[in-house]
């Protein structure tokens, strides 16, 4: 369904007072960002350095590439007002541009979105999608999992601490590191899920988890040994791990994503299993890739107990033939010398949202309205499908970083209410 979208725009007028920072604040009138149908945003650009306020430009953008809007925005006494509206669900990010003295320029952005539980798939899911993945989970099972431990300093009296690996997919390995209380007979069980890039686990990472009470599980993406120096990384970015959200994206049976989707579930089939286990917490959490990855173990592992998303990546792939940009890694455009409709296809197969109606389990889900590289529209058609207890903690300010504690109320919430939210241990 293509979204369709009105503005108006409003004449604004030029003026300058003095100010201490070269800085253009740009914020809508609701603190929220949350609009209804048909609602007017009033947006308000107020020019904070003292000198005398630049030329500037806007850009409006639906659902973050289609472009509805454009113009010179004008400051009077050091401030300019814009007025848009949006009648249909979707998402709208208002971008200004300057030019500094010595001729750099500068953008800063603001977003909202309208009737955010209306936003659908930009396309519905493959009718064989399920089989597909009932299928991979059967390949699996084919495989023992053969858990190796290998104990190291945790750094902390109170917390063991091992690295680990196992058997995965197609000859292919998981490996990530594994803490827990020194005592304690029954626990409940954490798994973390990493970010996007390639980089070594930190220690701390499942000590910090471990030393709150937690079995604590930690996986890297990829097949690659945790805890190299940075360079050995940095190699394989620049050579066979180069671009790696591309490898195999035109068959859904090669794409690098099978092999770290896999892991994920069974990561959590080991936490599971394990005789320390207490059998009633399994929460999944991570951000970014981590998220996607969180999104995805959540729908295909059932003893998941609880799901925590901080802008998870993946969404809504074929956004683009919605008017709107799909989450990293963009698989819609990424095709370059590869046959597009089969990168398009074989991407729907991975697509975060195909995966949300299948999660059960309460969820958390964070996301930001100024966040370019996992767009909120396609997270809110992702977070539609769940028909399960969720909590969206929508971050008004947020770009995909934590710039300056702009996604400080998702991190309380995760750190403070989810994370405490597990049954009183039967068993120390």
């Amino acid at each position: 369904m293509r979204l369709h979208f009105y503005h108006l725009t409003i004449a604004l007028l030029l003026a300058a007072i003095p100010g201490r920072a070269q800085q253009l604040l740009l914020k809508p009138d609701k603190a929220n960002g949350v609009y209804q149908l048909g609602e007017t945003v009033h947006w308000v650009a107020t020019w904070t350095n003292d000198s005398p306020a630049p030329s500037a430009s806007y850009f409006l953008y639906r659902g973050g590439p289609t472009n509805v809007g454009h113009g010179d925005l004008k400051f009077y006494n050091n401030v300019a007002r814009l007025d848009s509206k949006i009648d249909a669900p979707s998402t709208l990010l208002l971008a200004v541009n300057w030019s500094t003295p010595d001729g750099k320029g500068s953008r800063v952005t603001a977003g909202v979105v309208a009737a955010p539980d209306q936003i659908t798939l930009s396309a519905p899911r493959p009718a064989d999608f399920d089989a597909f993945w009932t299928a991979k989970l059967k390949e699996l099972e084919l495989v023992p999992p053969n858990p190796k431990l290998e104990p190291g300093e945790s750094g902390n009296t109170n917390v063991a601490y091992w690295k680990i690996s196992m058997d995965n997919l197609r000859g292919s390995h998981i490996q990530g590191q594994l803490a827990r209380p020194a005592t304690g007979k029954k626990l409940p069980a954490i798994l973390l899920l990493q970010r996007v890039g390639l980089y070594p686990l930190q220690t701390n990472w499942v000590v910090n988890r471990a030393a709150e009470g937690w079995l604590a599980l930690n996986i890297l993406a990829h097949d690659l040994p945790i805890d190299q120096p940075r360079s050995f990384y940095d190699k394989h970015v620049q050579s066979d791990l180069k671009n790696y959200w591309t490898i195999g994206n035109d068959d859904r049976e090669t794409s690098y994503f099978l092999r770290m989707y896999l892991s994920c579930y069974r990561a959590a089939q080991y936490l599971s299993e394990r005789p320390d286990w207490d059998g009633q917490t399994l929460v999944v959490t991570g951000e970014n890739q981590g998220g996607q990855q969180t999104l995805v173990t959540a729908a295909l592992f059932p003893k998941i107990t609880a799901a925590m998303a901080l802008v998870p990546a993946g969404c809504d792939m074929l956004g683009p033939e919605a008017g709107r940009k799909g989450g990293w890694p963009q698989w819609y455009a990424n095709t370059a010398g590869k046959d597009a409709q089969r990168v398009r296809e074989a991407s729907r197969y991975y697509d975060t949202a195909n995966f949300a109606s299948m999660i059960k389990c309460p969820i958390l889900i964070g996301l930001g309205l100024r966040d370019e590289t996992c767009p909120p529209a396609g997270i809110f058609a992702a977070i539609n499908q769940i028909t399960a207890p969720k909590e969206v903690v929508i971050l008004p300010t947020s770009e995909h970083q934590d710039s300056r504690g702009t996604q400080a109320a998702y991190r309380q919430r995760h750190d403070e209410v989810w994370l405490k939210r597990r049954p009183a241990n039967p068993e120390k």
